[in-house]
C-alpha cells in the first residue's frame, strides 16, 4: 500500500504546485497590468476563443443577446482579440450596420480578417489602435463592447472617456468581467470609473464574480 501511496502523493504535490504557480503568475500579471498594457498575446488566442464552461455570462451568445442589437447599428468591439464577439455581432447588425474591430495587436486583427473572409462578411472594419489614444470619432456608435478587457488598460479614465464621446446619446457600453480572468474588475471599481466620465448604470446581468454591466451615455 505504501508503494502505491508514494506516486499518488507525488501527483498531488505536482497538481498543487501547478495551481500555485498559476496563482502566482496571475497575481504578478495583475500587478504589472496596473502600470503597463498587457493584453493576452496572440499566440494564446485559443484561450480567448473559448466560452468559459463555469459561467453563462461570458458566453458569446449571451453577451450578444444582452446587447439587443438591431439591423443597421454601429458597434465597436474594443480589444476584439481574434473576433469571438466581432463575428456574431456583425451577423446581427446586418449589411446596413457596421462593426469596428479594434485591437492594439496586429496578429489578433489578422485572425479577425481571416474569419471575416471565411464568413463572407462585408460590414467589419479593422482598427489597429489602443483605446485611450483618441483614435475614435465622436457620436458614432450605438454599442461598445469591453469583454474582459478593462483590466488590461492602465489608464482606464482615458479609455472610458474616449468610449463615452464615441457613443451616441443613449448608446450602451457593455462591460463583461469574470473572476477567472487575471485582470478581473469588481462591479464597484467599474461603476466608479464609469460614473467619473458621465456614464450611468442601466443593467447588470450575472453576479459579483461573473457579470455583464450595461452603462448608458446620457447627456
Amino acid at each position: 500500500m505504501k508503494e502505491h501511496n508514494v506516486p499518488l502523493k507525488m501527483l498531488l504535490f505536482i497538481i498543487l504546485g501547478f495551481i500555485g504557480f498559476l496563482i502566482i503568475i496571475s497575481l504578478i500579471w495583475r500587478l504589472c497590468s496596473r502600470r503597463y498594457t498587457l493584453p493576452c498575446p496572440t499566440w494564446l488566442r485559443f484561450f480567448v476563443e473559448l466560452d468559459n464552461p463555469f459561467t453563462k455570462v461570458n458566453r458569446a451568445a449571451t453577451i450578444v443577446q444582452y446587447l439587443d442589437l438591431t439591423q443597421g447599428m454601429k458597434v465597436l468591439d474594443v480589444g476584439c482579440g481574434p473576433g469571438r464577439l466581432t463575428i456574431p455581432v456583425a451577423h446581427k447588425v446586418g449589411n446596413n450596420g457596421e462593426v469596428v474591430a479594434m485591437d492594439m495587436q496586429q496578429g489578433m486583427l489578422d485572425c479577425v480578417q481571416e474569419k471575416v473572409k471565411k464568413a463572407g462578411l462585408t460590414n467589419v472594419t479593422l482598427l489597429h489602435a489602443k483605446i485611450g489614444d483618441q483614435q475614435l470619432e465622436h457620436n458614432v456608435f450605438d454599442r461598445v463592447l469591453l469583454v474582459t478587457v478593462l483590466g488590461e488598460i492602465p489608464n482606464q479614465q482615458a479609455a472610458l472617456k474616449e468610449i463615452f464621446y464615441a457613443l451616441k446619446t443613449g448608446g450602451i457600453l457593455s462591460v463583461t468581467e469574470i473572476i477567472f480572468d487575471p485582470h478581473f474588475q469588481r462591479q464597484g471599481t467599474v461603476l466608479k470609473a464609469a460614473h467619473a466620465v458621465g456614464f450611468r448604470e442601466k443593467n447588470v446581468f450575472g453576479n459579483s464574480i461573473a457579470y455583464t454591466m450595461h452603462l448608458e451615455k446620457q447627456v
